[in-house]
């Protein structure tokens, strides 16, 4: 796989006031060589649901969006929770993140790829961990 893809820039191609040329890149390359994800990815992504009771957005959008998420060859890695307690706690804990977030940080980490992520402090933690980043400008 490329890249692991934080759900921050998958949702950014859904949101057209959030698509970037950096956001177009990544969706470039994640259609032509896949993404890995941590398996929270999907629970992550159905914030579309959060949008939907905001009025962002409306229940047939997201309906539309979420096959449309699904066509890229996005791949679940299977051993993310096995770090939840140990890798992931520590990362949150050093760099004072929520739980979710140090999951795609720890996977960038452990398999070397690059991290998309608009995640302003993901991408701080990325930098400092020393994880390659793609998304936004650095």
């Amino acid at each position: 796989m490329s890249l692991v893809l934080d759900s921050s820039a998958a949702l950014a191609w859904i949101y057209a006031d959030e698509t970037t040329e950096a956001v177009r890149q990544v969706f470039e390359i994640v259609a032509e060589n896949g993404a890995l994800v941590p398996s929270l990815w999907r629970l992550q992504v159905n914030s579309l649901t959060v949008a939907v009771r905001r009025g962002r957005i409306g229940a047939e959008f997201r309906n539309a969006a979420l096959p449309d998420l699904a066509l890229p060859d996005i791949a679940i890695e299977a051993h993310t929770d096995a770090h939840s307690w140990t890798t992931t706690l520590h990362l949150a804990d050093r760099f004072h993140l929520t739980l979710y977030d140090p999951a795609y940080l720890e996977l960038a980490h452990r398999h070397s790829p690059p991290l998309a992520s608009l995640d302003k402090e993901l991408r701080d933690a990325g930098r400092a961990f020393g994880v390659p980043l793609l998304g936004a400008a650095t």
